[in-house]
């Protein structure tokens, strides 16, 4: 076999000199080298460092690996270090194994550069302290402070993306880093379960065993499912028909026609909305093709904003009602309603939600955001008047432990409208903000397992 002075020519997939000492005045061991294959369990370690370390092993895969029938004494292969090394340093067991729990356990701090750290330390430090920098104690609680920085992640991150375009690879790579760091609270929320076990002896005993806490375990991973299909959705508007121009300018792309697309669209855009990029077409307009995928896309995006509210209000109607928005309730419901809302529902034929609506000629989302407010207000203060009728301990066990006698009291019925009332204006308005209530719960609520999933 002849001579290789180049130490990378070796380096095939598969099989690599072996790590044995080797002396450099030794002709024979330069003259013959000992390959050996490569485990399963090694190549998947190779390719990790490789991919995540950006210089730690830098190994090129070839396919035209040559093969030898001589078995090596060490299954652990060699692998070469980066450009800037002189020579190689043949890790250990141990140093294998060690760089391998490290790879697994910091590669969000592997990849981030050092500003991009140290921004990190600082909001991990502002989370400990409740968002209180001071360190006065006057921070809010720790539930609170992670439902704030996922907010203010999302404004950083998708705030200025106004365009139908994929997210730039920093912003990526942002998200999900800072997304994966502020969620891991709940890889250590547990909930114990009783499992029989059997003895060796035959006996039979019930321990105790812990699992992910049931809404964890479900919603955790339909969210982030949801998020990976929303980025997919955005990724796959990179060849478009349509393009986008800054205001007051003529767009680059608006070549494509003869006489250009100076701001023609500029009368079509609404006024409460201007700060909205304008999207430009060519003359003849979208072709059917493309019609038909940005119909797909919309309907498969509103699917996932469907299925996201539904997540959150599960959650938001197993939180608890504050006790400091229920001393703000007003004494009659009429009050929150208001006279002609109130008439209706009071009406002695059968209530129609729709109808109702229908009259109101709800002209924005702000005037249907302040309609719900009022009609959920009304809704709680006629039953909590409903629990102190009955003489129920709880306003929350009307609805079950009430008997059919007691569900004709004027106050459960007013309530009954108003919550059919309620679900017919989200109903209507899918894209309706968090109520006044909603926003009370999440900013009282203290328990980390609700608040990050919300």
């Amino acid at each position: 076999m002849e001579n290789l002075p180049n130490h990378e020519e070796n380096d095939d997939v598969g099989y690599h000199q072996s790590p044995g000492p080797i002396d450099p005045n030794d002709h024979s061991a330069s003259e013959t080298p000992v390959y050996s294959t490569m485990s399963t369990d090694s190549f998947a370690y190779h390719r990790t460092c490789s991919e995540t370390s950006g210089g730690g092993f830098s190994d090129q895969i070839d396919e035209t690996s040559s093969f030898c029938t001589e078995a090596s004494p060490s299954d652990w292969p060699v692998l070469t270090e980066s450009n800037n090394s002189a020579s190689s340093n043949f890790p250990t067991v141990f140093d294998l194994k060690h760089n391998q729990i490290e790879t697994d356990e910091h590669l969000a701090v592997q990849e981030i550069s050092e500003p991009e750290l140290e921004t990190m330390k600082e909001r991990f430090s502002k989370l400990l302290l409740g968002e209180d920098m001071s360190g006065s104690g006057k921070g809010v609680c720790t539930a609170v402070t992670i439902s704030n920085a996922i907010t203010n992640l999302y404004a950083t991150v998708f705030g200025q993306n106004l365009r139908l375009e994929p997210l730039e690879i920093e912003q990526k790579t942002t998200w999900k880093r800072e997304m994966n760091c502020l969620l891991s609270v709940c890889d250590y929320i547990f909930e114990f379960i009783p499992k029989s076990q059997n003895l060796s002896n035959g006996a039979t005993v019930e321990v105790m065993e812990s699992r992910p806490r049931a809404d964890i375990y479900i919603n955790l991973p339909a969210l982030r499912k949801l998020d990976s299909m929303l980025m997919e959705a955005l990724d796959s508007f990179q060849k478009t028909e349509f393009w986008y121009a800054e205001e007051g300018s003529l767009s680059m792309k608006s070549t494509r026609s003869a006489t250009g697309s100076f701001r023609k669209v500029i009368v079509q855009r609404k006024e409460e909305k201007w700060w909205l990029p304008i999207p430009l077409v060519p003359l003849q307009g979208l072709s059917e093709k493309a019609r038909k995928q940005l119909k797909s896309k919309r309907e498969s995006t509103n699917q996932i904003h469907k299925a996201a509210m539904a997540i959150n209000s599960s959650i938001l109607g197993e939180m608890d009602i504050p006790d400091s928005y229920m001393a703000t309730l007003p004494k009659s419901g009429k009050a929150s309603t208001g006279d002609a809302i109130y008439r209706h529902m009071t009406s002695s034929g059968r209530f129609s939600p729709e109808k109702l609506l229908d009259r109101l000629k709800i002209v924005s989302e702000h005037e249907a955001l302040q309609l719900a407010d009022r009609v959920e207000a009304s809704m709680y203060t006629w039953r909590r008047k409903a629990c102190l009728n009955n003489s129920k301990s709880s306003w929350n066990m009307v609805k079950d432990l009430m008997s059919i006698t007691e569900r004709s009291d004027k106050n459960y019925v007013l309530a009954e409208r108003a919550e059919s009332l309620l679900f017919c204006l989200k109903q209507r308005y899918p894209e309706l903000s968090q109520t006044s209530l909603d926003i009370c719960k999440i900013h009282c609520n203290k328990v980390i397992k609700k608040q990050t999933v919300t």
